[in-house]
């Protein structure tokens, strides 16, 4: 598939889903490679901090035991849950910036070699090669971020006056997430400094700015769905099972390891699915960015002139 290739709202939709059954294969194999450590690091410990805190809270609740258990147990292990939080925080971070930047650094690994003929290592290469623009643009998002979470709040709080305002919400996040994405994807380019890659993702944006905001709110709107709808589930069976272990009689125990196996499946659950969903997020963001590009400067559309003018 051509990323640089002019697209209208319509061609953003079906370009994301055709490139997701052209490389879906290959895209999310070498996801899960790249950030699979910490992904499973991550479920680990989140999996340790949701047993911890649904065996104190139901066990506490089901069991008629003072709640303050959870307060005194941890005052007794201050330090070691507090070196957990840090871990998890600085994987978190880690892992947020790995998995944020793979779609925008695979399409632009995808773009110079015309496909997929590429390995993991290239990956790594363009990952080492890309850490300090990487830190950089993170340092920068900080510095914008105050101003611009401003503007998102006002905005936000605007549109929640009507329910079709509410409604409109994605679109509003989808505009400030394909505002960030499309000037990571610029600097990553390595073309302009970091501070050239904004106001040129501003250009980007307002060139189409409803075809490209509503494609990409429209995906944040179904992802969100999506996610609701399969985190549910696991309550529907968690619910069907306390029943029926209700009119057996149950004991607090059973309804406490019921409650604790729901709420770890919706964990895991809801842990892969928004890993997947959010790279397809990113992917849309990827094809809009190349779409309004070749608009801007038309690459493609000059490298077909001088593939003609040269005889191939």
């Amino acid at each position: 598939m051509e990323l640089y290739k002019s697209r209208g709202f319509s061609e953003f939709f079906q370009d994301t889903f055709a490139f997701i059954k052209q490389n879906g294969k290959h895209f999310f194999r070498e996801y899960f490679i790249i950030n699979g450590i910490f992904l499973l690091v991550l479920a680990v410990l989140g999996y340790f901090f949701t047993k911890f805190y649904s065996d104190f809270v139901f066990g506490s609740i089901l069991n008629n035991k003072s709640t303050t258990l959870l307060d005194e147990y941890l005052n007794d292990n201050f330090v070691l849950f507090m070196a957990m939080v840090f871990v998890f925080v600085i994987v978190a971070i880690i892992a947020g910036i790995v998995s944020y930047a793979f779609p925008f650094i695979y399409l632009k690994l995808y773009n110079h070699n015309s496909g997929t003929n590429f390995e993991t290592r290239d990956i790594l290469k363009a990952y080492k090669a890309n850490l300090g623009k990487l830190f950089t643009f993170i340092l920068c998002c900080f510095l914008i971020g105050i101003p611009m979470l401003i503007i998102f709040s006002i905005g936000a709080l605007i549109l929640t006056v009507t329910i079709i305002g509410i409604m409109a919400l994605p679109l509003l996040a989808g505009a400030f997430m394909l505002f960030y994405g499309m000037a990571l994807m610029e600097y990553l380019e390595g073309e302009k400094g970091i501070w050239e890659c904004y106001p040129y993702s501003w250009k980007l944006l307002k060139s189409k700015f409803w075809a490209a905001v509503g494609s990409v709110g429209l995906f944040y709107l179904i992802v969100y769905i999506i996610q609701n709808i399969i985190s549910i589930i696991p309550y529907f069976f968690g619910m069907a099972s306390m029943f029926t272990t209700v009119q057996d009689g149950p004991s607090n125990e059973d309804l406490g390891a019921t409650m604790t196996v729901v709420m770890l499946a919706i964990f895991f659950l809801t842990f892969f699915v928004s890993a997947v969903l959010g790279n397809v997020v990113q992917l849309n963001q990827g094809i809009v960015f190349y779409s309004l590009k070749e608009d801007k400067e038309n690459i493609n559309t000059k490298s077909v002139i001088d593939q003609i003018g040269s005889g191939e």
